[in-house]
């Protein structure tokens, strides 16, 4: 039975080893995915280029490893980079793409952060549908107890209610997530939420505030390296000097503002800022310059309206084709491979389990056989056991018996002493007495030889009746 044990544990440990094996290269290359996915998030306010290409990274190697929460990552950085450069088609099918994988790996926090991403996006096209989704991410957010997620949506939903001309609205939700921001230690979000504080207030007519705000906001995102957020500062900085009519300064912040723009690809900033020239140079009564801005901008604004309708939907279209192609050989993708690992499983299992009965089914025709043997062995001991006691037994009659023999063979030779002195002692005695008689010629040597020839005689007759004595059982004495 141990040969079992031992066989069963080696297996096992096996085994372990060679899933121990592959989860540790598995775990080595889910790293590498999260770690490319931190990276391009973290450069996505600088470098939006920099930020896809390492999604595209991050998704090429966790679709080899069919990682979901890696894949649906990836989707949502994909879409953070494609929406910060204004490819708003092709973030919303990203970010559909992260919802999709994140709700099949069941991760409520992921699913969370692409509602709020979702909604961000809606922000410049449908504040219904923006506040929909902001409002849903929160309410996940809040249920996982999540502060960072929270704040974000709060600040979202701050800037919706900001699109919405509601700024009393707009500064209460800013003042929530500033609130959590500080808690959490989140500079880049607290300058956002100084950034959209201060265009209230330039909304607001209050310029003093505003210019404030805007500056402080403007040199905390230098330190940070904010580069889109510089431009959208430097934007609003141009806007209020131009209605303050501060030309110089508001020619400043534009210069600056586009070449930021520039840096970042962000083409539409750059029509914004094309915008904010005209309102320059209209304001300087430079108007010859104004309408070669303002030509410019009908001109884009043009070509965009002809080919963004048709494009959106060619894209739409192809979008959700590929998603139910994708989808569908994801699906097929998954069952082979589930099917694979349960054949494998099973075939592991099965072969383990005949092994262990094959292994059991021998030591039980052993187990059987030694219990036969021993059966028969005990038996056999049983009966020499028996054949002992009877010859125990009938030694122990056999000793009684000599014993007894022996008892009556001593009594004898005890009275066959007894018997030698008293009787072979006088014929002794006498042949003696005749022997000293004669010596001295006292008795005549006839008569002398005739005496001892009887004391002879009667010696011998003695001795042959000892023996017959000595020899016959039934005789007891002499």
């Amino acid at each position: 039975m141990k040969r079992v044990y031992l066989l069963v544990f080696f297996l096992f440990i096996s085994l372990c080893r060679v899933y121990a094996g592959i989860s540790i290269v598995g775990n080595q290359d889910t790293a590498q995915v999260n770690l490319l996915n931190r990276q391009g998030f973290s450069i996505h306010l600088t470098d939006h280029e920099e930020t896809i290409k390492k999604a595209q990274q991050a998704l090429e190697l966790a679709q080899k490893l069919d990682y979901k929460n890696g894949i649906a990552e990836s989707y949502r950085i994909l879409g953070i980079g494609e929406f910060y450069s204004n490819n708003t088609t092709s973030a919303i099918a990203d970010y559909l793409n992260a919802l999709s994988y994140f709700k099949r790996a069941n991760n409520l926090l992921g699913q969370a952060s692409v509602y709020n991403n979702i909604g961000n996006l809606y922000l410049d096209i449908d504040y219904d549908s923006s506040l929909e989704y902001l409002q849903k991410g929160l309410k996940m957010a809040q249920q996982l107890g999540n502060e960072k997620l929270t704040a974000k949506a709060y600040l979202n939903i701050g800037n919706v209610y900001l699109k919405k001309k509601n700024f009393s609205l707009s500064l209460e939700y800013y003042d929530k997530s500033r609130k959590l921001f500080d808690k959490i230690n989140d500079p880049v979000s607290l300058i956002l939420i100084l950034q959209n504080t201060g265009v209230i207030n330039y909304k607001l007519k209050q310029y003093d505030k505003a210019t404030q705000l805007l500056l402080e906001a403007n040199r905390e995102a230098k330190n940070k390296d904010m580069n889109t957020s510089i431009g959208k500062i430097d934007l609003s900085l141009s806007s209020l000097y131009i209605e303050r009519k501060m030309y110089a300064e508001a020619a400043k912040f534009l210069e600056e503002g586009i070449g930021y723009a520039q840096v970042t690809k962000d083409e539409d900033l750059v029509a914004d800022f094309t915008y904010n020239l005209y309102e320059l140079e209209s304001g300087r009564k430079n108007y010859q310059q104004a309408l070669t801005h303002l030509h410019s901008i009908y001109k884009r604004d043009s070509i965009l309206q002809t080919g963004t309708l048709a494009s959106d939907l060619t894209l739409m279209k192809k979008q959700q084709d590929q998603q139910e192609k994708q989808r569908e050989n994801e699906l097929i993708i998954e069952k082979q491979k589930n099917d694979r690992v349960k054949f494998w499983w099973a075939a592991s299992c099965s072969g383990m389990l005949l092994i262990v009965i094959a292994l059991l089914f021998g030591n039980v025709k052993r187990k059987a056989k030694t219990n036969a043997r021993l059966t028969e062995l005990n038996g056999e001991v049983s009966r020499q056991k028996d054949n002992l006691d009877r010859i125990n037994h009938h030694l122990e009659e056999i000793i009684d018996e000599r014993t007894r023999d022996l008892q009556i063979k001593n009594k004898k030779l005890s009275e066959y002493s007894s018997y030698l002195s008293h009787q072979i002692r006088g014929p002794i005695a006498t042949l003696k007495g005749l022997m000293n008689l004669e010596k001295e010629g006292l008795v005549d040597q006839r008569e002398c030889i005739n005496m001892m020839d009887k004391c002879v005689s009667d010696i011998d007759d003695k001795i042959i009746d000892m023996t017959d004595i000595l020899h016959d059982p039934k005789r007891t004495s002499f």
